[in-house]
């Protein structure tokens, strides 16, 4: 018991510090304007002028219509899409599964930079035919229908595995018990697969308040501001506005957490249980005379969500010059040659990347593998306490976990800070994506028979030798596939790094947004391609050694 007390007291005491620290500063300072100067006087006095602000109400408005209509936009494209792969018999499948996993594991301010390559006036579209969409790529509508073909996939995944379970099969006994097939499909079928469809369509709702990447490339040409962006500005434009910014943080963490708690009740209580005994294969339904409709559906979606931006990407990595355009006298492998240069700034962003990435999956592993086995069972009294602020990042926006840790360790009382040095970009990464490993490992967890723990404790066996040498290579394969994704996303991560990279530290997505700022595009996009490839790698990867997992051995 010794063993598995100080086990937990140390997860608190890491979950506090990565979690927790921020969170309060943020609203500490929200609460004490004067807070920076280490005064605790005028407090509240700073809430009602800053919510007041003229500028405010737009923001708010503009964050709430982003999220909407990428809701909107993403179940439009994703619910037909998913409700046709879970019905019918669909040729090449997996093929489409694969595809649409693309734009969702693409970061999304390489896709946004990608398609202002390929649509704005003088880009490849217009090199190709004459037009441009300039007018719609730099508008809302635009924005929305970029962000929502990266975020669809949520959609489609859901909506096509929860009918592919039952849907069908029941549908099947409702038809047999006299019923039209239009009767069946909304009186059976819609039903099953509505709580599923709410709960992504509601995260892809927070995605999209969250996302600042897309919204700062297109949206400062439209006129376009967001929660995320304007929180950015309040951070890097002279003055600097501490508490406007924590109140624009707790704004938007109180929008995300609604959604979340949404979410939650619509779930709650809609959960039905279709099968009982062995699970049976749904038959699919044969596409009939409408193959060749359906099949060029999903050739369209593919084109536009996959093939468009990574042919942009690649054209304007391979193009020696923008000018020279789209002619084979002007194709070149010379930026990538330009990223190995000995010394040279794109490999120093590209190892330093590599680095935090790695130094990221082990601490958000070791930390969310201690986690999740301190939840699992509840073990420990501060059980609940641990679930609650392991899971908390999920429905934290990346700009507001910037804004917390900028505010806990750029304090004057702190005899040691991170703050200006590479420690706080491991410590924003590892808070961001905490619940990867969390996730991953309480799924293990739970298909692991705590008979096996307790066997190893009565031969003899402490807590902590139990957990290394019984627990923890039966969890290892979920581990390591969380460590992957993790790896794969810090290497891309965008907006902590743009608030909280110190002088001379640069990161590859901050050396592609600056070399996207200069103009020197080729680069940017070649380091794109290189970041790209590692990231849709390494989340395969992992994504298929959670599914052998899952699985198991037969």
């Amino acid at each position: 018991m010794r063993g598995m007390s100080m086990l937990a007291m140390l997860t608190l005491t890491a979950l506090a510090v990565l979690v927790a620290l921020p969170i309060c500063f943020i609203v500490l300072q929200a609460v004490f304007p004067h807070l920076g100067e280490a005064s605790l006087h005028g407090a509240f006095s700073n809430i009602l002028p800053v919510l007041g602000q003229e500028n405010v109400a737009p923001l708010l408005g503009n964050t709430l219509r982003l999220g909407l209509g990428v809701m909107l936009a993403s179940t439009l494209i994703g619910a037909p899409l998913g409700a046709l792969r879970g019905l019918f018999r669909l040729p090449c499948a997996r093929l489409w599964d694969l595809l649409f996993l693309v734009p969702f594991l693409l970061p999304p301010y390489i896709a946004a930079l990608s398609w202002m390559m390929a649509l704005q006036p003088g880009g490849y579209l217009m090199q190709l035919t004459g037009l441009h969409l300039g007018p719609l790529l730099f508008s809302p509508t635009g924005i929305i229908l970029i962000m929502a073909l990266g975020t669809f996939p949520v959609v489609y995944f859901a909506v096509s595995r929860s009918l592919a379970a039952a849907g069908g099969r029941l549908a099947d006994v409702g038809r047999v018990c006299g019923a039209t097939p239009w009767r069946a499909f909304f009186r059976i079928t819609l039903p099953l697969a509505l709580p599923a469809l709410a709960a992504c369509m509601l995260l892809t709702f927070t995605l999209a308040i969250e996302e600042y990447g897309v919204p700062a490339a297109l949206g400062s040409q439209a006129g376009f501001l967001v929660l995320t962006t304007a929180i950015e500005r309040r951070l890097s434009d002279w003055p600097i506005d501490l508490s406007g910014a924590a109140m624009l943080a707790l704004l938007l963490v109180s929008l995300a957490l609604l959604a979340y708690a949404l979410q939650r009740a619509m779930l709650a209580g809609r959960r039905f249980e279709t099968t009982n005994g062995k699970p049976v294969e749904s038959a699919r339904r044969e596409l009939g005379p409408w193959r060749v409709p359906v099949l060029l559906l999903f050739t369209l979606i593919s084109l536009l969500a996959v093939a468009v931006p990574i042919a942009s990407m690649l054209a304007s990595a391979l193009t020696r010059t923008l000018s020279g355009g789209l002619s084979l006298q002007n194709f070149s492998l010379d930026h990538f040659s330009a990223l190995l240069e000995q010394g040279g700034e794109p490999l120093q962003a590209l190892s330093t990347s590599l680095s935090l990435a790695v130094g990221t999956a082990l601490l958000a592993g070791l930390v969310g593998f201690a986690s999740a086995w301190c939840v699992h069972g509840q073990r420990i009294r501060a059980a609940g306490w641990i679930d609650a602020l392991s899971l908390l990042p999920a429905s934290l926006p990346g700009v507001v976990v910037g804004v917390g840790l900028i505010l806990a360790w750029n304090q004057s009382f702190w005899p040691v800070t991170p703050y200006g040095t590479w420690v706080i970009l491991l410590l924003s990464y590892t808070c961001l994506l905490l619940p990867y490993p969390v996730r991953y490992v309480s799924a293990a967890l739970a298909q692991i028979d705590a008979s096996l723990e307790a066997a190893a404790r009565v031969h003899g066996a402490g807590v902590m030798r139990s957990l290394r040498h019984v627990t923890l290579p039966l969890a290892l394969p979920s581990l390591v596939a969380a460590m992957l994704m993790v790896f794969a996303v810090a290497s891309r991560e965008l907006v902590t790094s743009l608030l909280l990279a110190p002088a001379g530290v640069q990161t590859v997505s901050i050396f592609v947004w600056r070399q996207f700022e200069q103009g020197t595009i080729g680069q940017g996009m070649a380091m794109a391609v290189v970041a790209a490839a590692i990231s849709l790698s390494l989340m395969l990867l992992g994504m298929r050694l959670q599914g052998r997992q899952t699985a198991g051995p037969g």
